[in-house]
């Protein structure tokens, strides 16, 4: 709990904040990679390229202060970032490393407006939150059974290709077993090493790809697309280019607090967009392993047919699912389409609810959703306004996030 002493400058830096938030994470980030070069190696830098993590860190901070005694709206959002910090090996000593370089920032960019007293606030405040989140990934890496930064090594037993620019990546222990136990929707890090042209010291990056597969299989699959740049899409991209079967990568454990009660018979809604239909895959199997009469609506958005990934999956998985109906959306092509239960061809376009939502029960439908922030904040904004409590609709967020639903 926040002092009473400290409450009044939390609360009134909500304000600077919005106005300054993003400006005080850059120079943040700046600081602290100047002073710990070696932090690169844990943060992901194609985020800090395109700026998605000074702006993630930035709403983080702002709902932080805007959320300080609404514990019920900031829990689920710690939860995620517990996960996260896991993923990546997160440790309890970087975080005066962080706190440090924070509040330095905050003095820097604000000048003469960080008071002693309001430095002293968020010393506070941050302390508070960094002991929550260090107790709370203590736990979780005691529950699966890892050190921070712990990797297993795991064999590519085959590689297949699933649309224009995704492959899946089947992985097994050296024995040839599965690596370990997931929930649907989780996430695993992956690990690359190399060495820039004229350097001598490699680079490592640490990239996370949800397992899109049942938890039942006797492997953990990946499905990861190709991206466009660099150093955006540099693992992906080495992935695609450089993995073959019989290779070994360093993989963490499985994350994630997007892992949905998939057990019962309520209307399921599963919304997805590009290579955000991975952890739905994921789930939509695991629930016709448990109750493949549940009525589920999958609907999925992609460029066309031929970018439209992890199509054997479901037509396999329609085909043991009475219940099920696919609605899928094209933004380009004209050849007509069925979707896995034959009921009609894709529609032509961005995905909007109205079809999707035809005859589900809004009163007691789950939606759970992935796919790039934009479609995200459309989609969630259309299901709020149909009536959908903000309870019933789960979102798996690939990247920074910037927590739109606390500011």
């Amino acid at each position: 709990m926040i002092s009473t002493a400290a409450r009044p400058y939390i609360e009134a830096s909500v304000p600077v904040l919005r106005e300054h938030g993003l400006a005080i994470t850059t120079r943040f980030y700046a600081r602290m990679f100047d002073a710990h070069p070696e932090l690169n190696n844990l943060f992901n830098m194609g985020n800090q390229a395109s700026g998605a993590q000074q702006q993630s860190l930035a709403s983080a901070v702002f709902a932080y202060a805007a959320n300080i005694d609404n514990a019920a709206a900031l829990t689920p959002v710690l939860d995620r970032i517990v996960h996260k910090h896991a993923a990546v090996g997160l440790k309890p000593s970087h975080y005066p490393i962080v706190g440090r370089h924070l509040l330095a920032a905050i003095g820097e960019v604000l000048g003469e407006a960080a008071t002693p007293e309001l430095i002293a606030a968020w010393a506070e405040a941050y302390w508070l939150l960094a002991g929550e989140l260090i107790a709370a990934e203590a736990r979780l890496y005691e529950r699966t059974g890892t050190q921070p930064g712990e990797l297993q090594p795991l064999r590519v037993q085959r590689i297949e290709r699933e649309g224009a620019d995704t492959v899946s990546i089947y992985l097994q222990t050296a024995d040839g077993a599965r690596p370990g136990p997931f929930q649907p929707g989780q996430y695993v890090s992956v690990a690359m090493e190399w060495t820039e042209p004229g350097q001598t010291t490699p680079r490592r990056q640490l990239r996370q790809y949800s397992l899109s597969d049942a938890p039942d299989q006797p492997w953990w699959r990946l499905t990861v697309k190709r991206e466009a740049g660099t150093p955006a899409g540099q693992v992906s991209n080495w992935l695609h280019d450089h993995v073959k079967a019989g290779d070994v990568l360093p993989v963490s454990a499985a994350y994630g607090d997007f892992t949905p009660v998939i057990q019962g018979d309520t209307p399921l809604v599963l919304l997805s967009a590009g290579v955000g239909i991975t952890p739905m895959v994921s789930v939509l199997k695991a629930v016709a392993g448990l109750n493949p009469t549940r009525p589920v609506v999958f609907a999925h958005a992609a460029r066309n047919a031929e970018y439209q990934a992890l199509q054997a999956d479901l037509r396999e998985t329609g085909a043991r699912m009475p219940a099920l109906r696919t609605v899928l959306f094209h933004e380009q092509g004209t050849t007509p389409g069925v979707d896995t239960a034959g009921q009609a061809s894709p529609y032509r376009g961005r995905m909007t609810l109205e079809p999707v939502l035809t005859g589900v029960d809004l009163g007691q439908a789950q939606v759970l959703m992935c796919g790039p922030l934009p479609f995200m904040r459309e989609q969630w904004a259309g299901l709020l306004q149909r009536g959908v409590p903000a309870t019933r609709i789960h979102r798996e967020v690939f990247g920074p996030e910037l927590l739109d639903h606390l500011l």
